[in-house]
C-alpha cells in the first residue's frame, strides 16, 4: 500500500507541464527580465492560460504554481547552455557559469513547486487540467490530431521499443528544447513532429 502511494506521488512529481515551452519562449524574448505576474499576463493574452478555478484566490495560486513549476523544471533543463534565474520579481536568463550556478536539491522553494501534491487538487483533477493545457498547446503549434504509430513516434525520438517512460520524457525534452521554433536554429516542422510523438507516447 505504502509503495503504491509512493509511486503515485513520484509520478505526480514528474508530470509534464505543457506550459514549459511557452514559458521558455517568453523568458527568451525578454532578456531584461520578467516578473511572475507579467509572465502570467502574457501567456493569458496568447490564450495559453485557461481559467483554473472559479474562486479567484485559488485561481491565482494555481497559476503561480504552474508557472513556478515550469520555471524550476526549465532551470535544470537549460544547463549547461543557460542559467535561468528563478525569482518572482526577476526571471531572466544568464550565460551558464559552473562556478556560480548550480541547482540546489535542498532548495525548499524548488522542492515545493516541483511536488504536484502541493497543487491542492485531486490527482484526477491535475491530470484533467494538464491534458486540457496540452490540447491547447497542440493547437497552438499546429498538431490537430495524432496520426503516427507508436513505432514511428519512438523512431522520431531515436528510441527502440523497449524505451522506458523516463527515456521518452528525456528525449522529448532534449529535442523540443533544441528545435522549438522560437529558439535560434529551431525548426517549426520538426518541433510539430516531436509534439505529435510526445502526445502519443506520454499517454502510455
Amino acid at each position: 500500500m505504502r509503495e503504491n502511494i509512493t509511486q503515485s506521488l513520484n509520478a505526480r512529481q514528474h508530470t509534464e507541464n505543457p506550459l514549459l515551452w511557452s514559458v521558455l519562449q517568453q523568458v527568451e524574448h525578454f532578456p531584461g527580465g520578467l516578473k511572475i505576474h507579467t509572465l502570467s499576463s502574457r501567456l493569458a493574452e496568447a490564450g495559453l492560460m485557461p481559467e483554473l478555478d472559479t474562486q479567484p484566490e485559488k485561481a491565482l495560486f494555481k497559476r503561480n504554481f504552474l508557472l513556478m513549476n515550469a520555471l524550476f523544471q526549465l532551470q535544470e533543463l537549460l544547463i549547461p547552455e543557460k542559467w535561468l534565474q528563478v525569482e518572482a520579481m526577476d526571471i531572466r536568463l544568464f550565460p551558464f557559469d559552473a562556478s556560480m550556478h548550480r541547482v540546489s536539491k535542498a532548495d525548499p522553494l524548488r522542492e515545493y513547486y516541483l511536488d504536484w501534491t502541493h497543487y491542492e487538487a485531486e490527482s484526477g483533477e491535475v491530470k484533467r487540467l494538464l491534458e486540457e493545457f496540452w490540447q491547447r498547446y497542440q493547437h497552438y503549434v499546429g498538431v490537430s490530431k495524432v496520426t503516427m504509430s507508436r513505432i514511428a513516434a519512438l523512431k522520431c525520438f531515436e528510441l527502440d521499443e523497449w524505451a522506458t517512460q523516463k527515456e521518452v520524457r528525456q528525449a522529448w525534452r532534449r529535442l523540443a528544447l533544441k528545435w522549438h521554433p522560437d529558439r535560434e536554429g529551431g525548426d517549426a516542422e520538426k518541433f510539430r513532429q516531436y509534439c505529435e510523438a510526445w502526445s502519443l507516447l506520454k499517454q502510455e
